[in-house]
């Protein structure tokens, strides 16, 4: 390679990764310093990104609502089952189709993963007739159940365990080990980087529901994050400074978990490799 090149093409590469970070954080960035704003500034003609005066009464007064309060509560406990639910589930299943030899594997694995391949609102009022019928509607189990097993998960975590070395496995059975000891005391303690973006996945996705909650739960104290900000503007009308707050807290879960665990997302998506 031509030195003379090098240095530019890397200069280069820099710019254009941090243009692309800022273009990414600007909208975050504004939306948490929007919270620090008086109400007719969020909005001002001409744009002004920083505002004339910082105050924290945006935040003050969103954190001093009960209903924002709850809602940040239901939402992150919903959150924490659901996230340990679909790990517990996931695994095993991808253990079973990864590990065990059992009738019908192939049938089977194909009819866990076809959902991948269908969009979640062609089948969103089957299922809301389903948790009807079982007389969900109204609870947290019909936020967390149905979307418990998961087949993009499922598929994830079995090309991991599809990856380990057979020869523990069959050292650990030489030994008398039952293949729950095996995936409890082997493969669970082995999969700390794929559970951390499974969990981090599942995370996300119950806290940014909004059409599911929406449609199943009309009970305010289960009322969701998302649900919360979405009817903001019809109960407290164009409060831009306060919803930016609200926003912003309700973003900073999500955001510190990633930034947490970023080191074990990077290092799971590799160890899970496609085999």
């Amino acid at each position: 390679m031509n030195r003379s090149w090098y240095a530019p093409r890397r200069l280069l590469s820099y710019l254009l990764v941090a243009g692309i970070a800022v273009t990414s954080l600007f909208p975050l960035a504004w939306m948490a310093i929007s919270g620090f704003k008086g109400q007719n500034e969020v909005l001002r003609t001409p744009f002004q990104f920083f505002p004339d005066v910082w105050r924290l009464d945006n935040y003050r007064l969103i954190l001093a609502d009960p209903a924002f309060v709850r809602a940040m509560v239901i939402t992150f406990v919903g959150a924490v089952i659901f996230t340990v639910a679909s790990l517990v589930v996931n695994s095993m299943a991808a253990y079973a189709f990864a590990r065990l030899e059992f009738a019908g594997k192939r049938l089977w694995w194909l009819v866990c993963i076809t959902p991948m391949f269908v969009p979640a609102m062609a089948i969103l009022l089957t299922s809301f007739v389903v948790v009807s019928k079982l007389g969900m509607l109204d609870t947290l189990a019909v936020l967390i159940i149905p979307g418990v097993a998961a087949s993009g998960q499922m598929f994830f975590l079995r090309q991991f365990y599809l990856n380990m070395p057979a020869a523990v496995e069959e050292a650990a059975l030489i030994d008398g080990a039952t293949r729950w000891q095996i995936f409890l005391q082997i493969f669970v303690p082995q999969s700390l980087g794929p559970f951390v973006v499974v969990g981090i996945a599942s995370f996300l996705g119950y806290w940014n529901s909004y059409v599911w909650p929406v449609l199943v739960v009309s009970n305010p104290d289960l009322t969701q994050i998302m649900q919360y900000l979405a009817t903001f503007r019809s109960a407290r009308g164009n409060e831009w400074g306060l919803l930016m707050a609200g926003s912003t807290l309700a973003a900073l879960p999500t955001i510190l978990l990633v930034l947490i665990f970023q080191r074990y997302i990077v290092n799971g998506v590799r160890l899970a490799g496609i085999k």
